[in-house]
């Protein structure tokens, strides 16, 4: 709808806006509606939801709402709560019966990391989505990683947490390397089980890997890498706007892959641990 609205040309002196809305199936009265926004309140419910779940994932809406009075003064119902962690994307993690049977066009590959050590870059890259508070709204940032070296390959920002969030940062993290991984792994979100996702990682000849719902552990560094850009740059800078929030995650994730030594890799960046790639193990280039 918003690509048809855009194609709606309000000064064009030989077709009337009422025949181009026709025309492109648009109501006109969406022409001039504006989105009133997030309240104040639901915004920082949000940014409250997205700290406590940094802290643990695993808590469900009743506890929530217990957290949220006891150490907030907020009083929400469990609807509410519920609402806003929808729109958030965020889900407890916990251990729960198969009550419901995937859907038929969802595309599903088996988790091939179970007992697997990783030991060189661009053996398997992963990637995850995070909610991102901001200053009267939010947005979404996707990042992919390299297993290995920790290394952020590629990263995209968004107001909408679709598959073209993660296709931009699989085609950044491309661009970026030059290299295909033999394995990627995600979560079964439905971005990743998505038509647009997969016939893109089988064009790239890359082997899939979904974890089982709630594996959180399955992506631990990425889980980890959200804790770490939130606390040390989302959260201190409240960025008003989507382009102050890119300039200032170019800047950490810069400072992160190529300044910040990690103790796990032995004092090095994951710039250096991936530079170290052998030749004789290149992939061929990316698509």
């Amino acid at each position: 709808m918003r690509d048809r609205k855009e194609l709606v040309d309000k000064e064009n002196p030989k077709v009337s806006m009422r025949r181009q809305c026709e025309l492109l199936a648009v109501s006109r009265s969406s022409l001039t509606y504006k989105s009133k926004g997030e309240s104040e309140e639901d915004v920082r419910i949000k940014r409250l939801l997205d700290e406590i779940y940094l802290i643990d994932p695993c808590l469900g809406s009743r506890r929530l709402v217990t957290v949220l009075d006891r150490e907030h003064g907020l009083k929400i119902n469990r609807k509410r709560l519920q609402r806003l962690r929808r729109e958030m994307g965020q889900e407890a993690i916990w251990c729960q019966p198969r009550t419901t049977i995937p859907d038929e066009g969802a595309h599903k590959y088996p988790y091939l990391l179970r007992n697997r050590q990783i030991e060189r870059v661009d053996e398997v890259w992963c990637t995850d989505i995070t909610y991102v508070p901001m200053k009267g709204g939010h947005a979404y940032l996707c990042a992919v990683m390299d297993w290995h070296s920790r290394k952020v390959l590629g990263w995209a920002v968004s107001n909408t947490m679709g598959v073209d969030l993660c296709l931009s940062a699989l085609n950044q993290a491309l661009v970026n390397t030059g290299r295909t991984p033999e394995i990627f792994n995600t979560d079964q979100g439905s971005q990743f089980t998505s038509t647009e996702w997969i016939e893109r990682l089988e064009e790239l000849g890359v082997r899939i890997s979904m974890d089982g719902k709630g594996r959180w552990m399955d992506n631990v560094f990425i889980e980890r890498l959200w804790r770490s850009v939130k606390y040390e740059d989302i959260y201190l800078n409240e960025y008003p706007r989507i382009s102050d929030l890119r300039s200032g995650l170019k800047k950490w994730f810069t400072r992160y892959n190529e300044w910040r030594p990690h103790e796990a890799l032995g004092n090095e960046t994951p710039s250096a641990i991936y530079g170290k790639k052998n030749s004789g193990d290149t992939k061929s280039k990316a698509a």
